[in-house]
């Protein structure tokens, strides 16, 4: 399954890409992540992986995220792997005007086992969390000002 999002962000492409590149950030914008864990490389650096621990409803879901692409602000990108899912993630940011970002998500998911199935029947749940993200992550850097 691949999908692309976008949402538009009233803050200069600087701002955003500072407020994007800080870890200390994600849990102002990733509902439900527990812990960010650097397990081996510079953390945001290529190579580097790390484990994401998240609440969803009663489950935690446990992921190792490793980079694989940092060229902020064209593109930072990397793989999620968790039980029965690996997603490749591509973040992109672009410039529309001096007070205006883009921030364009890319999707790709492979699954296995129970998760194929889920995935068949529900793919729009993958794109609602996408867009959960986006929004919140605008809200968050509008809200700094």
């Amino acid at each position: 399954m691949k999908y692309t999002i976008s949402i538009d962000i009233d803050r200069p492409i600087d701002k955003v890409i500072a407020l994007f590149d800080n870890p200390d950030n994600l849990k102002e914008w990733m509902e439900g992540l527990q812990s960010f864990e650097n397990l081996s490389g510079s953390p945001g650096e290529v190579g580097a992986r790390s484990k994401l621990v998240y609440k969803m409803g009663k489950r935690d879901i446990e992921m190792i995220e490793t980079i694989t692409v940092r060229k902020l602000p064209q593109e930072f990108s990397g793989t999620y792997e968790a039980d029965g899912v690996f997603n490749i993630v591509k973040n992109k940011f672009e410039k529309i005007s001096d007070t205006k970002t883009r921030y364009i998500s890319e999707q790709e998911f492979e699954f296995k086992g129970m998760m194929k199935y889920f995935a068949f029947l529900m793919p729009w749940a993958f794109k609602k969390q996408t867009m959960k993200y986006l929004k919140a992550f605008k809200q968050f850097v509008e809200g700094q000002g």
